[in-house]
């Protein structure tokens, strides 16, 4: 009797281990590039024209602002031989204090910049992880993944991905 069971336990292990190696020769895995996606995507694109457009006088102002600074700095320099000890002193008080304002204003810019680009991008992910679901369901992908050391290229959805979120949003 004893015989009998490992004999069926062997069989049941056998049905089993051909049912798994059919299972796995059905699934499917896929690969999502997500940097491609956020340089080539129309929507990573438009938010990154938006965010430059959202920026561009801020950043011009902050530029020149440090332009003048970087002047006023130079003109003291070529200056403070033949200025009087108190006007030395006065001046450059009055420049590391324009310094640390320039700093701080470049500080929130870079701040505020960062905030905005993150939420575009988390906007542009978004969109993106729905193209990925519907393109895994329509080609029946098991998991698809984002991020990987080794992705043989046959499994790279990335063209398809774009194609699809271009495709949404014209």
């Amino acid at each position: 009797m004893k015989y009998l069971s490992r004999q069926w336990l062997m069989v049941l292990f056998g049905v089993l281990a051909l049912a798994a190696q059919a299972h796995a020769d059905d699934f499917r895995v896929g690969f999502v590039n997500t940097d491609r996606i956020f340089r080539e995507a129309n929507t990573a694109k438009a938010a990154q024209a938006k965010l430059e457009q959202e920026f561009s006088k801020r950043e011009k102002d902050l530029n020149d602002l440090g332009n003048s600074l970087k002047a006023a700095s130079d003109k003291f320099e070529r200056e403070a031989p033949t200025l009087s000890e108190s006007q030395r002193a006065q001046r450059q008080k009055q420049l590391l204090d324009q310094d640390r304002d320039f700093q701080r204003k470049r500080r929130e810019f870079q701040e505020d910049l960062n905030a905005r680009k993150n939420e575009e991008l988390q906007q542009v992910l978004e969109r993106a992880n729905r193209v990925v679901k519907q393109v895994a369901e329509a080609e029946k992908y098991d998991v698809v993944l984002q991020e990987a050391v080794y992705i043989n290229p046959k499994h790279d959805i990335t063209d398809k991905v774009i194609k699809a979120l271009n495709a949404t949003t014209k």
